[in-house]
């Protein structure tokens, strides 16, 4: 049996990709004796594991392709402030991967989206303790989300959400707040926020610290990073994957784990991988705040999370569908302003800091890519849309357990990379 798919274990590992998916993989890998070498092309957490909002939140980490989201689509085409943003240009490769996108978006397959997401969801969090409880020096902190809306009805529309998420399992505890609650748990939310709701049992964290710490564990227990090693090709033999960049030597190891977030199709799009990855861009900046900010704070009706960030707050919202590569652009971060500052107050928005446009990997099926390739000792870690933070660890544990036992868990059977 091929050591892709087989029974051999690996005594050595090349990761591509340091961040928090990347990373975690690396850990839990050593974890199980493997010697890991991991490759970056930028810096450590420079992609999207830097600059999103820091949720730690299964009872928000849902599949993106819900019915409502279509119509949010189609907003997005005319209304450049839109929380969901698609450029009007011809990109044959984005309209196939959007149709495909929009063919999941009913509520029957959402709703068996989240049962596959489920085992993540039950255990995302207690990875995290795993890690902390084993020298990764970087908190986490536990605080309820509030929701804000500025109408019951939008209130009483999340509530409904809420309730299906757990009929179909998520562990998900939440309560009414009315307008004197809210303003109680969360003064900075403006008299504009009528009711809301706190979902308890969820965490936040300032992520790019957390990527640091974790990849100074990975260094500690004995690995080593090499930043500005861009891969181009894996080459693999009966027993052996290497790793090459356009110049220099190659990396050698037993296996590869491509954990590259939104150009994971870069180096595995001829492996038997037909699930496409997308880039869904999103911003975020840092605020001063009158009052200190006591946990995260989310508005639906504008698909904004806020988080406290350094004491500041940070602001993080919408899904821009542009190449990785594409410059910012600081219209979005003026539409984010426009849509949240009516729904907050004593922010200071004319000190913003930090601006920050990163890439979530996103999928057509709202599913991440987790497994084997059929190339041999190659295997693929991503495609987990806004939620990598929060998934990052769990994944990492289940896909070490499959490159080090030769067997799929069965939480990873949805996920398959050749599905």
């Amino acid at each position: 049996m091929s050591l892709s798919r087989g029974d051999i274990t690996p005594r050595s590992a090349v990761v591509v990709g340091a961040g928090i998916v990347g990373l975690s993989t690396a850990w839990f890998l050593q974890d199980r004796g493997v010697h890991v070498t991991v490759v970056e092309r930028d810096e450590v957490g420079a992609g999207a594991s830097w600059g999103n909002a820091g949720y730690l939140s299964p009872a928000l980490a849902v599949p993106l392709t819900s019915p409502h989201v279509l119509g949010e689509g189609l907003r997005g085409l005319a209304d450049p402030g839109a929380p969901l943003s698609i450029p009007l240009r011809a990109d044959p490769r984005l309209w196939g991967f959007l149709l495909r996108f929009a063919a999941h978006c009913r509520s029957a397959y959402w709703r068996r989206a989240v049962r596959h997401h489920l085992p993540l969801l039950e255990e995302c969090l207690r990875a995290f303790d795993t890690l902390a409880s084993n020298g990764v020096d970087a908190e986490t902190h536990d605080a309820p989300v509030v929701a804000g809306m500025e109408s019951a009805r939008a209130a009483a529309a999340m509530r409904r959400e809420l309730t299906v998420l757990r009929s179909l399992g998520v562990p998900v505890e939440f309560d009414d707040l009315d307008r004197h609650e809210v303003s109680s748990l969360r003064p900075q939310l403006s008299e504009r926020v009528v009711a809301g709701l706190r979902i308890d049992g969820q965490r936040y964290l300032d992520p790019g610290r957390f990527v640091d710490r974790l990849a100074q564990s990975v260094v500690r227990r004995g690995a080593s990073i090499r930043p500005r090693f861009a891969a181009r090709r894996i080459v693999a033999d009966l027993d052996r994957v290497f790793v090459c960049p356009d110049e220099g030597p190659p990396v050698t190891a037993d296996v590869a784990v491509v954990a590259t977030g939104a150009r994971l199709d870069d180096l595995v799009r001829t492996r038997g991988v037909r699930t496409r990855v997308r880039a869904g861009r999103g911003y975020s900046f840092s605020v001063p705040t009158d009052t200190p900010v006591d946990g995260p704070i989310y508005l639906p009706g504008i698909r904004v999370a806020c988080t406290p960030y350094r004491g500041e707050l940070r602001v993080a919202g919408t899904m821009e569908f542009r190449d990785v590569d594409e410059p910012a652009d600081p219209r979005r971060v003026d539409a984010i302003i426009d849509s949240v500052r009516p729904f907050l107050a004593g922010v200071n928005w004319d000190e913003r800091s930090t601006p920050w446009v990163g890439a979530r990997p996103v999928t057509a099926d709202a599913l991440p890519i987790i497994g084997a390739t059929r190339q041999r000792g190659v295997f693929m870690a991503g495609g987990h849309g806004m939620w990598g933070v929060t998934f990052g660890p769990i994944t990492g544990r289940l896909l070490a357990e499959q490159i080090t036992t030769g067997k799929q868990p069965a939480e990873l059977t949805p996920f398959d990379p050749l599905r």
